[in-house]
């Protein structure tokens, strides 16, 4: 009999998986990926993680030991990463009735089948994401998703289930032992002070938590933790989004890797950015109605820390990136205090919408504007590439002195034509 159930994909050290994908020379060998600047850790192969190499170690404090021992490092690339993830979702859709995307490396699919079927599935799931796309991921397959989360917990601590676990096929009595091994803080949803006030009742393991009275549950924690104790018991409480909310708003904000102190710097930093939301706005199908921009000074800098902001209404929805440019610059040329060092900027597009449609423009309407120049830009940009076209040192293949530090970064193999591997007979 074919039963309903949800799979939870996960890809596994998503970031460091996306680095081998693309150079099987680290495949094996201890990796760290980096944090914006080259800061601090924020991901680790399992090799690395074997070393003692903890999420948010500073870097600078970890490097010499990470040379000592041979580890690979690289920045964060975050256009790579994306655009993975978008490939590794669109692998997995075709498996499922319905699919949410959790986050850049999890996704809930609704599957159906029997106990062999579940299996058998999960199994070519696993398959067609390292074939497709050269990542690999675990699967978990259970009737509900906190279940799910659990199997997928299974799948990836014990290398002979080769990354699958539907909790279908196995004995209750050796779900119940990995449960009553498994700390409560385990659990999806439960972090550390739930964690803490549950001990204090005498629940420490996911075992107990499924024993507990969920109504009794409810009254001393909550209705979240309430449906948690239920779904643990096979009911599914939390419904799953066939479709995501829609976006509210566009952020380009990034840390400079050395300060910006005059106002043609930060002009340039509120041009590029714009441009690039411009981007991401067309990326999408929206079109924006604010603008906000924004700068900020380090909290640790000697005298008082500065965050000039400003939110515009735009005079139409657009998306073009030189109206945003122009606009953005401006807005931020009444708030720069010239010689103050900025250590941030940021560019926000919200009060998002789908395509307005077209629009009746003013006798005050630029000649750039009706040639339709931004949109040409934006095409552009969407086939080659951010720096493929641009305005001033937007449309530059070398980054201004103040970009974000990436000195470790690998290439932008899926998303730069001047970076897609070349293969060598």
């Amino acid at each position: 009999m074919s039963t309903e159930r949800i799979a939870l994909i996960d890809v596994n050290n998503f970031y460091v998986s996306c680095e081998r994908a693309f150079d099987p020379k680290l495949v094996g060998r201890p990796v760290v990926v980096l944090s914006n600047n080259d800061g601090c850790v924020v991901a680790r192969s399992q090799e690395a993680k074997d070393l003692g190499i903890t999420t948010g170690a500073p870097f600078f404090q970890v490097k010499q030991f990470m040379r000592s021992h041979g580890m690979a490092v690289r920045s964060s690339n975050y256009e790579l990463y994306g655009d993975m993830s978008a490939r590794v979702m669109e692998v997995i859709s075709r498996f499922g009735s319905w699919q949410e995307v959790y986050s850049i490396d999890e996704s809930f699919l609704g599957v159906q089948g029997n106990p062999e079927q579940l299996g058998e599935l999960a199994t070519r799931i696993r398959a067609a994401v390292g074939q497709g796309v050269g990542v690999p991921v675990c699967v978990g397959v259970a009737p509900t998703k906190t279940l799910a989360k659990f199997a997928n917990h299974i799948a990836k601590r014990n290398e002979h289930l080769n990354g699958v676990c539907s909790l279908d096929s196995m004995d209750p009595d050796v779900i119940d032992g990995i449960q009553s091994r498994v700390p409560v803080t385990d659990l999806w949803g439960v972090g550390g002070k739930t964690g803490a006030k549950l001990a204090g009742l005498g629940i420490t393991s996911i075992a107990d938590l499924k024993r507990a009275e969920a109504t009794e549950i409810r009254k001393k924690f909550s209705v979240v933790l309430q449906r948690t104790v239920l779904e643990l018991n096979g009911t599914p409480c939390i419904a799953h989004a066939e479709e995501r909310a829609d976006k509210q708003q566009i952020m380009y904000s990034r840390s400079f890797s050395s300060p910006v102190t005059t106002l043609e710097a930060m002009l340039e930093v509120m041009s590029i950015y714009a441009q690039r939301g411009a981007a991401r706005l067309m990326g999408d199908g929206m079109w924006a109605t604010l603008l906000t921009v924004s700068a900020g000074t380090s909290r640790f800098a000697a005298g008082e820390a500065s965050f000039p902001a400003v939110t515009l209404k735009l005079p139409r929805p657009t998306q073009d990136p030189i109206l945003l440019s122009r606009l953005a610059s401006a807005a931020m040329r009444e708030l720069v205090v010239p010689g103050v060092s900025y250590v941030r900027g940021g560019v926000v597009l919200s009060g998002l919408q789908p395509d307005p449609g077209q629009q009746s423009f003013g006798i005050f309407e630029d000649e750039i504007s009706e040639n339709h120049v931004g949109d040409v830009l934006g095409a552009v940009k969407a086939k080659f590439g951010d720096k493929a076209i641009g305005l001033g040192l937007g449309g530059l293949a070398v980054e201004p002195g103040w970009s974000m530090k990436r000195e470790h970064s690998s290439p932008k193999f899926t998303t730069e034509w001047s970076d897609l591997p070349v293969v060598r007979a």
